[in-house]
């Protein structure tokens, strides 16, 4: 997780995260608040025994996203670092070497780098695990195309991972219009026995069907959101590992209050819940919970005695 150092609501982005808006106030204020509100996620979740490296973004970069690691930046079972080209330009600082070396530091063992970066010079992108939510158990990717996320680029990255590709578009109302949601870990969340998902986002029947069929095949629950619950962040969850090995769904306090009862039953069947406000990040940002968590799969090195 990267604690921000200039957040605020990026103006680049905003051209496509209909998620976005303005705030009147000092964009210092704004950082402020964000800082706090990244505070006390990070505790939260160390309070449940969830590891989390944090790491302080550069001021002089003038990064206003580096909070959403996620997008840039991935790491996989087989030691493996993705890089990943970014719509923003802006947002291209954001990529930073010496994280690798932070967790190499911390004991993570990384065996290559597949850097897709390159694409944004054809302006092709695809937004790391905001655009891929990956499915690791059955080594499979979902992702809702749009202008952040390339049809071609996507399954070039599943063909090197060796995963298969479940692709379609979901779609938000903005101004009366339908129009492409920037991010698929916004509509919806894969976890290991569930799937949290927002299926009247998908407009197309037949893609809709062939999500849900996907789902319903490797055995996940599926709870639906709406397009309401989905506004509030309630797609953009992610399930992590805290003491004794135990699962906990992480989300945003407005996604989780954005929940019905039988929802909240739903998910507790599975796993307990974290929760934490993040009224600003979201607000400015377009981005909740699950973005602000770039987590690691990367295997440890082996200590010998």
């Amino acid at each position: 997780m990267v604690r921000p150092v200039r957040f605020r609501m990026n103006e680049e982005t905003a051209v496509n995260n209909y998620f976005q808006e303005d705030l009147d106030i000092k964009n210092q204020t704004i950082n402020l608040r964000a800082q706090v509100e990244f505070d006390d996620f990070v505790t939260a979740l160390r309070a449940k025994g969830v590891e989390v490296i944090v790491v302080d973004d550069i001021f002089e970069r003038d990064t206003p996203d580096s909070i959403f690691p996620n997008n840039w930046i991935s790491f996989h079972e087989n030691g493996i670092v993705g890089l990943y080209p970014m719509f923003a330009e802006n947002r291209r600082r954001e990529r930073r070497e010496d994280i690798l070396d932070i967790l190499e530091e911390k004991g993570f063992q990384i065996e290559g780098v597949m850097d897709y970066t390159s694409a944004e010079n054809e302006e092709l992108f695809l937004e790391g695990t905001g655009s891929i939510v990956m499915d690791r158990e059955n080594q499979k990717a979902y992702c809702a195309l749009s202008p952040r996320a390339d049809e071609n680029l996507f399954i070039e990255f599943c063909e090197d991972m060796e995963c298969t590709p479940v692709i379609f578009t979901a779609y938000q109302s903005v101004d009366g219009n339908r129009m492409p949601i920037y991010h698929t870990n916004v509509m919806m969340s894969i976890a290991e026995s569930f799937a949290v998902i927002c299926l009247d986002s998908i407009d197309n029947k037949k893609e809709r069907k062939n999500v849900i069929d996907h789902l319903k095949n490797d055995g996940k629950e599926i709870i639906a959101i709406s397009e309401i619950q989905e506004q509030h962040f309630a797609g953009n969850m992610l399930q992590v590992i805290g003491n004794d090995d135990k699962r906990y769904l992480v989300m945003s306090s407005a996604a989780y209050h954005s929940l019905t009862e039988d929802q909240c039953k739903a998910i507790y069947k599975h796993c307990e819940i974290i929760h934490s406000p993040l009224d600003t990040i979201e607000t400015c940002g377009g981005g909740s919970a699950r973005c602000m968590m770039a987590e690691i799969f990367l295997p440890r090195v082996s200590v010998l005695s």
